[in-house]
């Protein structure tokens, strides 16, 4: 059966996945792009167009963001990842953040309580709405996958329902030396989470801790 990943998902020393008070130009709230900041550096970001200067050049760090689209046939967000607005689509014309070509260039399911008809996007990535829990969207996540594994691309939220469930089979989490305070938390209510893991750590000279989280049989 394919597998359920996450990649390069970058959280503070204090737990925070992302920072407070997201809008159109701060995507990471008040974080801006300190927690992503050693991946802007790498090939691999700056060739899906989303990189930049930044303090992610180094080997360790490419390694592992290479890793974010092999053998990935769909991913699935919440509705915070896809854009800023909350409640109903105030504006269906919105289509996310990544322009008409988005990086993903699979199906991607939005989770959200506000469903709206799908969105074709160009580069062969469909963004598809749908209101329901981790379970069932994996069942339709699967159902268009191909064979080929899920992606959680987060945020904190989705990320930690899907912890929660125990759905996810690996994920690689990056530990970023900064202290955030406040915004959306990864760990809360995961009291025992490494029990069910096998945890590797890999330091990087950017400062960042590469942490892979794997399944224990």
């Amino acid at each position: 059966m394919s597998k359920v990943r996450v990649h390069n998902f970058a959280v503070s020393l204090d737990g925070f996945g992302t920072g407070e008070g997201q809008t159109l130009e701060a995507p990471f709230g008040h974080a801006g792009t300190r927690l992503m900041g050693w991946a802007f550096g790498t090939q691999t970001f700056r060739g899906m167009g989303v990189g930049g200067p930044g303090e992610g050049s180094h080997g360790v760090d490419e390694a592992f963001a290479s890793n974010w689209a092999d053998g990935i046939g769909v991913e699935i967000m919440g509705r915070n990842k896809f854009g800023p607005q909350r409640g109903p689509w105030e504006d269906e014309d919105w289509k996310g953040w990544w322009g008409d070509e988005p990086v993903f260039h699979t199906p991607v399911i939005v989770l959200t309580h506000h469903p709206r008809p799908s969105v074709q996007m160009e580069g062969g990535t469909t963004f598809h709405f749908l209101d329901a829990g981790p379970a069932a969207a994996l069942e339709q996540a699967r159902a268009l996958a191909n064979g080929l594994d899920i992606r959680i691309g987060g945020g904190a939220t989705t990320v930690r329902q899907f912890l929660e469930a125990d759905l996810i089979d690996r994920m690689h989490v990056v530990l970023v030396p900064i202290v955030l305070g406040r915004g959306e938390r990864l760990w809360d209510g995961l009291e025992g989470l490494e029990e069910r893991f096998d945890i590797e750590a890999t330091p990087s000279p950017s400062g960042v801790v590469h942490l892979t989280f794997t399944r224990r049989s």
